[in-house]
């Protein structure tokens, strides 16, 4: 079973509060987003493998501690997954990225792709899956299932707000799939927004709103 975890540490909460801001510009929006996905991603790789092996320090040798040749991948789900990127490859630089696009129908709330392009060997890494709102929760089911068609290892998904609405749908579609999230809100209001939320994550990086 997947676990739910709700990542509660000062700086993310803090800087989840500026986030929120609908005074936040375009521009510290996106770092914001960045830090954020930078911070969260320490406790989504928490369980990482480790081997050890023996270095040279300039005094003598050491027994110390490196990955154990895991292979990662992140695959947003564009457009707003994207803002959680940068943030992540600073700490994990030769991550494979993967592209899911998908919109949700203004009718019907379901999610439409788009596009989608994937790592060829995605068979061989741990995926995480990267979404700043999970409101409906159709999205991230949807990206997942199509992730899972490519049999990865494993699957993991990290947002940063979410509505109690999506994370049940996404536990019950999915409850294999470990879940990272900064803040459980209130509820969804009639057009699907999170509430409080922070507005569209989507617009609120590209400055298209």
């Amino acid at each position: 079973m997947g676990k739910v975890l709700i990542t509660n540490h000062p700086l993310i909460q803090h800087k989840l509060s500026l986030l929120r801001d609908k005074n936040t510009a375009p521009k510290e929006f996106r770092a914001l987003i960045a830090e954020i996905s930078m911070l969260m991603c320490f406790e989504a790789t928490r369980d990482i493998p480790l081997k050890e092996v023996e270095i040279e320090t300039p005094v003598g040798l050491a027994k110390t501690k490196v990955i154990a040749g895991r292979k990662l991948a992140i695959v947003p789900i564009l457009r707003a997954g994207l803002g959680m990127v940068d943030g992540i490859l600073t700490l994990l630089p030769t991550t494979r990225v993967g592209h899911v696009g998908l919109y949700r129908d203004p009718e019907t709330l379901q999610p439409v792709e788009y596009y989608s392009k994937l790592p060829v060997d995605l068979s061989e890494r741990d995926v995480i899956v990267l979404d700043p709102m999970l409101a409906t929760g159709g999205s991230a089911v949807w990206a997942i299932s199509e992730i899972k068609n490519h049999s990865p290892k494993t699957i993991k998904y990290m947002g940063i707000i979410a509505a109690p609405e999506g994370l049940s749908a996404l536990e019950t579609a999915h409850p294999d799939v470990d879940i990272y999230i900064a803040s459980l809100d209130e509820r969804l209001d009639e057009k699907a927004y999170i509430i409080p939320g922070l507005g569209d994550a989507g617009d609120r990086i590209f400055g298209t709103k």
